[in-house]
């Protein structure tokens, strides 16, 4: 079976939140061979940490691609706290307006498409 285009795109913005956030991972791993962390354990937990979350939303992407609602709630659960740590960024002065955008508009696009999503499923699924 075929994914919905909606799937389909709802699939490309999980994956591409994963990938950033392995993008982030190795940036802060090149940070840490720099000297850059004030606690080494506590470095090495935050990117294990990242690195779990990534592979979470990829898993997430491919879920959602193939249809599987475990992936659309998880999904959304990252979306949701996408959106809150945007949000609560914007109390940290001066605003970083450009990470308020950069995690806020993909999580708030991301949560539509899921929902959406969701919704198109149910629609399609017998007996609806």
């Amino acid at each position: 079976m075929r994914a919905p285009g909606l799937a389909l795109s709802a699939a490309a913005v999980l994956a591409v939140e994963g990938i950033a956030l392995v993008v982030f991972a190795v940036i802060e791993l090149f940070g840490l061979g720099a000297g850059d962390a004030a606690s080494l354990p506590t470095a090495l937990a935050l990117i294990v940490l990242t690195l779990i979350g990534a592979a979470a939303l990829l898993a997430f992407a491919f879920g959602t691609r193939a249809g599987r609602s475990w992936a659309r709630s998880g999904g959304v659960v990252f979306q949701v706290l996408a959106v809150a740590i945007a949000l609560a960024s914007l109390t940290v002065q001066p605003v970083v307006w450009p990470f308020v955008l950069g995690v806020g508009l993909p999580g708030l696009a991301g949560f539509v498409l899921l929902i959406a999503t969701a919704r198109a499923e149910g629609a399609r699924a017998p007996g609806a």
